[in-house]
């Protein structure tokens, strides 16, 4: 990746806004641009991991209550806000046990759906923790992009609770165990800056490769 295009994907995501919070995927708005979905486990801290990307401390929301927001988030990326071109879609974080069985239920319907029929969707980013990495709804997700044939960065967020060591040792056996045909598994700390700006890049040439 060239310094030239480290730097357009930075100037992309430092001008991010939020757009809205919606309660169903027919309230996110028209399938037009391109879209980047995040998706991972209610404790996995992706939104630590959004706001590291976009270089704010709170565009994205973070709870100390996991699985209580079952919104879709909207960021537009770019300076635009309501007909962005550019965007960021939070999905609500799942296989939090406190969330009740009919919202897990109609969760994975709806986000079967939007993986299925969105065409704006131009990558998938699957948030999991790199001490739990790879389990059965991570694995969902990933297999929801491999359907589409769409590009995936499975990030190990919270690197920085491990050594280098076991961090490389990690990465190995996912790589190994867990084969991406179409994306890549990368250690990742939104606290140490560990990878944000190799993420962002990724990110932003999906988006800007879509036109």
């Amino acid at each position: 990746m060239t310094e030239d295009a480290f730097a357009a994907s930075r100037r992309l995501f430092d001008a991010a806004t939020f757009i809205k919070s919606a309660p169903r995927l027919a309230d996110i708005g028209a399938d037009a641009g391109a879209e980047v979905a995040f998706a991972g486990r209610s404790n996995a801290g992706k939104s630590t991991a959004l706001n590291a990307l976009v270089g704010q401390k709170a565009l994205a929301r973070t709870s100390r209550t996991p699985g209580r927001t079952q919104m879709i988030n909207l960021f537009g990326l770019g300076g635009e806000k309501e007909d962005a071109h550019y965007r960021l879609v939070d999905l609500p974080g799942y296989g939090f046990a406190k969330v009740p069985q009919a919202v897990r239920r109609q969760w994975g319907e709806a986000m079967g759906q939007y993986f299925a029929e969105r065409q704006s969707l131009v990558g998938v980013v699957v948030i999991m923790d790199i001490r739990h990495p790879a389990k059965e709804l991570d694995q969902q997700m990933l297999d929801y992009a491999a359907a589409r044939g769409l590009p995936v960065l499975a990030l190990l967020t919270k690197a920085d609770k491990l050594g280098f060591g076991k961090i490389k040792q990690t990465v190995a056996r996912l790589e190994r165990e867990h084969p991406l045909p179409n994306g890549q598994w990368m250690a990742f700390s939104g606290t140490k800056n560990t990878n944000v700006r190799e993420a962002r890049a990724v990110i932003a040439d999906w988006l800007m490769s879509a036109g």
